[in-house]
């Protein structure tokens, strides 16, 4: 049931992302300050923003950008992530040792210092909340398939096949990978969950991305200060942020 109901919120909130931008014709960048923060109409569906832009088509920009750059983020991480750990588990010795050490380092740093140190770099700009966040969440992948990997490497099972003669693409298909997709799906659902807060908050607090893109985040920050005159306008960022995060940990938690 869980796995069910994030699949169809995920489900909704991407379609809104993808379809929203092409289906509403409206600029997500254009001002009218003739209609300042009105409420849903034929026009405008979901209302304007304290600038007069219209904010589904803010909505469907933003819902893009904060998710495509979450699973950017999350894929580029779980990559090199993937793919040292597996060398660490099979190397073994000093490779096992220098990969462990690295991962320790990066660890002695909270995740979202070392995301502010990177994004300090380019500030506004979305490249360094990429590499910021990737950095981030290497770790968790590499750890996770290290331990994994380790303990199957030396099962009997495997043992087994190398003594018929299989090489390393056979264990690594037939032995590794069934037992390390689960985990690390689950795992990739709440790091994009994670990514997608960690976007939000840094656009809330003013030091992710800037004005005028739209962004979940960052939109709730400009909308704040008109919470008492257009608390709707405040909610459709808050909801989308809410639901999305719902959905990734619904579904991630049915793959634990």
């Amino acid at each position: 049931m869980s796995r069910a109901l994030g699949l169809v919120l995920l489900g909704a909130v991407t379609l809104f992302g993808l379809a929203g931008p092409v289906v509403i014709a409206a600029d997500p960048a254009a001002q009218d300050l003739s209609a300042i923060l009105h409420p849903p109409s034929p026009q405008h569906p979901l209302g304007t923003d304290h600038l007069g832009r219209d904010l589904a088509a803010r909505l469907a920009h933003g819902t893009r950008l904060s998710l495509g750059l979450a699973i950017l983020s999350v894929l580029s991480a779980a990559v090199p992530g993937v793919l040292l750990g597996l060398a660490a588990a099979a190397s073994g010795g000093l490779v096992d040792r220098a990969l462990a050490s690295l991962a320790d380092a990066t660890m002695a740093l909270p995740g979202l210092l070392l995301v502010l140190l990177v994004a300090g770099l380019a500030p506004g700009k979305v490249w360094p909340l990429w590499l910021g966040l990737s950095a981030a969440l290497w770790v968790q992948y590499f750890r996770l398939t290290r331990a994994t990997a380790a303990v199957l490497l030396a099962s009997p099972e495997v043992e087994a096949s190398r003594l018929l003669g299989f090489g390393p693409a056979y264990i690594l298909r037939r032995h590794l990978w069934p037992r390390l997709a689960p985990p690390l799906a689950a795992l990739a659902a709440f790091g994009v969950a994670g990514a997608v807060m960690a976007i939000g908050a840094l656009g809330f607090i003013g030091i992710g991305l800037r004005p005028p893109m739209a962004e979940w985040g960052l939109m709730m920050t400009e909308l704040l200060p008109h919470y008492h005159d257009a608390p709707w306008a405040l909610a459709w960022p808050s909801a989308l942020l809410f639901l999305t995060v719902l959905g990734l940990q619904l579904l991630a938690g049915a793959r634990r």
